[in-house]
């Protein structure tokens, strides 16, 4: 018989460093898609769309590391996110078509993708600085949040996260189910896969079903 041995020097040489800069890059690549989306959708020029990107991509993050007085800014001593956001912008401007019927799906799906990775990002640079668990979540919302606002004002849209869908609580779970693994001993790098895939799970199930909030209104 052929014996199979399990290696495990993939998990033990891990650094969960680099799988938490992927996922910014990953977050930034989807802010940047869907800020380019929106903007070209909105027929933008290419320097519109551009500019549309990098607010969406940095914006959140550039207000939480004010706030957390964090300095120098992180876009500002790695050049590599405004080349990523430049280079997604760019490809995205010439392949998608601004009239195509998935245009309002696709914005949707990297808009998600962005939630689930910066809601992490956030959450644990506020955590890496000391904040406690209430302001970590607070930071891990606003780091994704900023950016989708500032893009929707721009082109002239109602704020996503001001309507009634399944957005920042989607945030929040996810970010509860992070601290409650962290509690319980669970290795880093799997806390935040789970804690992604949860955001991620949920704000997609809700695009699906339609699951929003009701508003409040009194009735006499």
């Amino acid at each position: 018989m052929l014996n199979i041995a399990l290696d495990t020097t993939l998990i033990t040489t891990f650094n969960p460093r680099s799988l938490l800069y992927l996922f910014d890059m990953i977050g930034i690549v989807a802010c940047s898609v869907s800020g380019t989306i929106l903007a070209k959708h909105k027929n933008f020029d290419v320097f519109g769309c551009l500019l549309v990107s990098i607010v969406t991509a940095i914006g959140g993050g550039t207000v939480r590391d004010v706030i957390l007085d964090r300095h120098p800014l992180f876009w500002m001593i790695d050049m590599s996110y405004l080349t990523v956001i430049t280079i997604a912008s760019i490809t995205t401007q010439i392949f998608f078509h601004p009239n195509s019927r998935r245009v309002d799906k696709f914005l949707k799906l990297t808009d998600t993708i962005g939630l689930s990775a910066f809601t992490l990002i956030g959450i644990k640079v506020a955590d890496s600085m000391g904040a406690n668990v209430p302001v970590a979540l607070l930071l891990g919302v606003i780091t994704i949040i900023v950016g989708g606002i500032i893009r929707d004002m721009i082109c002239n849209e109602i704020p996503l996260v001001l309507q009634q869908e399944i957005y920042i609580s989607a945030a929040l779970a996810g970010g509860i189910l992070y601290f409650a693994l962290y509690n319980l001993g669970v290795a880093v790098w799997v806390a935040d896969i789970c804690t992604m895939s949860a955001i991620f799970s949920i704000r997609m199930l809700a695009i699906r079903y339609d699951w929003q909030f009701p508003s409040l209104e009194w009735r006499r």
